[in-house]
């Protein structure tokens, strides 16, 4: 079974002081290395803490914020290239709509009108 974590400073804590008052390390020693482990268990925290924001936005399905100005540069670019695309094509359709033959309307047939029937006398 894992130790939870005031279990773990409490058991550290007890370690170290039965070193000192052993004599197997100075004050000096124990006070560096109590700080490079409270050093390591921050950068630990923030690791896990990390972890877990990231998995939270991925699941909410947010987007991160180099991701959205990758997007919105993208987005720009898109657009600069088709308007400058667009311009070019406009010029060519004025170009070519000049040369262009013109249509000719084309003859519609005649439809004769519908006979009517000999109306029948009154009864």
């Amino acid at each position: 079974m894992a130790k939870t974590p005031v279990t773990e400073v409490f058991t550290t804590l007890k370690s170290y002081a039965r070193k000192l008052s052993d004599g197997e390390r100075t004050p000096a020693e124990i006070a560096a290395a109590l700080n490079d482990w409270a050093h390591e268990s921050g950068q630990t925290v923030k690791a896990k803490i990390s972890e877990e924001v990231e998995a939270a936005v991925l699941r909410m399905g947010f987007v991160k914020r180099d991701e959205f100005d990758a997007l919105v540069r993208e987005v720009k670019a898109l657009k600069k290239s088709s308007s400058s695309a667009s311009k070019v094509g406009r010029s060519k359709k004025v170009a070519s709509s000049k040369s262009a033959p013109k249509k000719v309307a084309t003859a519609k047939k005649r439809t004769q009108p519908v006979k009517q029937s000999a109306k029948k006398g009154k009864s």
